[in-house]
């Protein structure tokens, strides 16, 4: 399996969506919004806002590496391990999430390729998306699900250099058989926890 490519491709499409404002319906109380996905049956989400903190910093609490903080801010993240390391910046990762939405949704695993990539300009993108591997059979614990080409870009704000534009791709089939309303109530209000979270997690490394 090409590993390396799939991974190029998320972050290809990660700069699509970023750069295309066309279709994003919003909800008020956070910066979250979404359109209908093109990779399965059900949306992609966009995420957007300021954190208090330079990129370094947020890139530090956020990038996808064995041992990194993220188990312990990110609400929905159990376990982060890295199963092959393809390459300096390409990896193969599984993650493992605890029950949510009032323990509706049990327990999850996913298996990605993950990309992560430093433009000219600064900005850092992580990008992922679903592959199978040998090593990563389905537990038996776990409902296995399927993240398409996801990611966070986290991006320099000009003359600002301890804050941080964070603009992040959510588009996860959650897999079992949940009924759409609970999916369609869960994502928005997880993506609004996850920046509530990031920003507490950058105050605390700068305190």
């Amino acid at each position: 399996m090409d590993y390396a490519g799939l991974a190029e491709a998320a972050a290809e499409k990660m700069e699509l969506y970023r750069r295309d404002p066309s279709g994003w319906r919003g909800c008020r109380e956070v910066s979250v919004s979404w359109r209908p996905s093109a990779e399965f049956a059900g949306n992609v989400y966009r995420g957007e806002g300021i954190l208090p903190a330079s990129p370094h910093d947020v890139w530090e609490c956020i990038k996808p590496v064995a041992g990194g903080p993220r188990t312990k801010w990110d609400q929905n993240v159990k376990d982060f391990e890295v199963v092959e390391a393809v390459s300096e910046t390409v990896s193969i990762c599984r993650t493992t999430t605890p029950s949510a939405f009032m323990r509706i949704i049990s327990p999850r695993e996913f298996v990605d390729v993950v990309l992560m990539k430093q433009f000219e300009d600064g900005t850092m993108l992580s990008a992922a998306t679903n592959v199978e591997h040998p090593l990563c059979p389905p537990q038996p614990n776990f409902v296995r699900g399927f993240n398409y080409p996801c990611g966070c870009f986290c991006i320099p704000l000009p003359g600002e250099p301890d804050r941080t534009q964070l603009l992040s791709f959510f588009q996860t089939d959650l897999g079992g058989y949940l009924p759409q309303t609970v999916v369609d109530s869960f994502f928005p209000a997880s993506i609004a926890g996850f920046y509530s979270n990031l920003t507490k997690a950058v105050k605390a490394l700068k305190a």
